[in-house]
């Protein structure tokens, strides 16, 4: 199977932020590039915004939950998530790929997935985080003035 990002630049990725609003079911993650200024941020659900919260901050719960789920499924099928790549956005929606290796070095599968899920797995994994070149381009910013973010004053319908 052939790397779907061959001849594609890719831009190494770190998460900045996260935001978690009591008040609202859309919460923020800010990703900004490794080696540069540019960064652009994701809306993402409650959720998935805890879990990468717990994953930031060594947070294990008792049980296993839907990440650690899926983390210990991929591995116990003889896979490495090897990488995490945000590939491409649509109608301000964003389409990533999990790209698993098998512990031979092949590779094993790409799956489609919400960004906020390949985030989640990429912390938990320790593995790199990536965007296409052409879609941090069209959704960046330069993280020099304010905070991009809405402030907890901001109503919902601001948003």
């Amino acid at each position: 199977m052939n790397d779907p990002m061959d001849g594609t630049t890719m831009v190494d990725l770190a998460l900045r932020r996260i935001m978690i609003r009591d008040d609202s079911e859309r919460q923020y993650i800010f990703l900004q590039e490794c080696r540069g200024k540019r960064s652009f941020l994701i809306v993402i659900g409650t959720n998935e915004a805890q879990e990468i919260q717990r994953v930031v901050l060594g947070q294990k719960p008792e049980r296993p939950l839907t990440h650690q789920l899926a983390y210990d499924a991929i591995r116990a099928l003889g896979a490495d998530l090897k990488r995490v790549d945000i590939v491409d956005m649509h109608s301000n929606t964003y389409y990533a790929q999990l790209v698993l290796q098998r512990t031979n070095g092949e590779l094993a599968a790409v799956v489609d997935a919400r960004p906020s899920d390949a985030v989640a797995l990429a912390l938990r994994a320790k593995c790199p985080l990536r965007i296409a070149e052409s879609v941090l381009e069209q959704v960046r910013s330069d993280d020099e003035g304010p905070d991009p973010l809405p402030g907890p004053e901001a109503s919902e319908s601001d948003e």
